[in-house]
């Protein structure tokens, strides 16, 4: 996969891999890995598309600088632009979690118009299910803007985040995960900078259930498929059946036996989903 790096107007950059020929995809990953949250999918649907693999704002290789604000809004605007620039004004998209929620917020405000789009598992408009553990995830990295903190909250990082979490992250325990946890946080041990900035976004994205996204629904034309894990205690299916009444012209997908890392759980089942309904 090339290495490539698009540039927003204010300077925040975004590292993406590209593969592939054919109509241009993106893949947003979920929040706190990378862009090889898609490696397992990557060989069946570079041969159907020009793949487009970005690392989020505060991830992999790509932007986090504390100068930034790193709000919702500023998040939503970064990847929108992204999309359009890499792929062109009407591209073929999906997003999983974190990525999810950034393209529901773009589509919904008319600052993406997909030509298809893919939803994969994410908190939608409800509260999160699991209150604590992001609760504690964000006190740790607020508590990075402290002086003197910063880089021992990195370095810390590291220690709790350690790659059999990916393992346990996959339903069917796939040892290869390990490697996927492994490289999110390659970098983050030390790293002040994008400790200081992860407390600016844990500050500033919403905890609260974001229930304007009731009404944003009905503004999404796009054809849209919610491809669900069946045991992601993150994601419950309710959520998504909910969704799947309000939004105009969607589908409801199920993948059996995966959880929160689709893409490692059934990568064949994943890939054939993505390239039915986005041909």
């Amino acid at each position: 996969m090339r290495l490539r790096l698009h540039h927003h107007h204010d300077g925040a950059r975004i590292a993406y891999r590209e593969v592939g020929t054919g109509p241009g995809l993106v893949l947003l990953h979920s929040l706190g890995l990378s862009h090889r949250e898609w490696e397992p999918v990557v060989e069946p649907l570079s041969r159907r598309f020009r793949l487009v693999l970005p690392d989020l704002p505060l991830h992999g290789d790509s932007e986090d600088r504390p100068r930034h604000p790193y709000t919702p809004e500023w998040l939503t605007e970064v990847i929108a632009g992204f999309c359009v620039e890499t792929v062109g004004p009407r591209p073929l998209v999906g997003g999983h979690d974190l990525g999810a929620e950034l393209l529901l917020r773009a589509a919904a405000g008319g600052q993406l118009v997909p030509r298809r789009m893919v939803v994969m598992p994410t908190r939608l408009h409800r509260q999160d299910e699991l209150r604590l553990e992001r609760a504690l995830w964000r006190g740790a990295c607020r508590a990075a803007a402290l002086p003197g903190l910063d880089r021992l909250l990195a370095r810390g990082a590291t220690v709790v985040f350690r790659p059999a979490i990916g393992e346990r992250l996959s339903h069917t325990r796939n040892p290869a995960a390990r490697d996927l946890v492994r490289h999110a946080f390659m970098d983050v041990g030390g790293n002040g900078n994008r400790a200081r900035s992860w407390a600016r976004f844990a500050r500033r994205w919403p905890s609260e259930p974001q229930r304007q996204l009731l009404d944003g629904y009905r503004a999404i034309a796009a054809p849209t498929l919610l491809l669900w894990a069946d045991d992601d205690p993150a994601h419950p299916l309710a959520t998504a059946r909910e969704a799947l009444d309000l939004l105009p012209d969607a589908d409801l997908r199920v993948l059996p036996d995966t959880g929160f890392l689709m893409a490692y759980d059934d990568p064949v089942g994943l890939a054939r989903e993505l390239i039915s309904f986005l041909r």
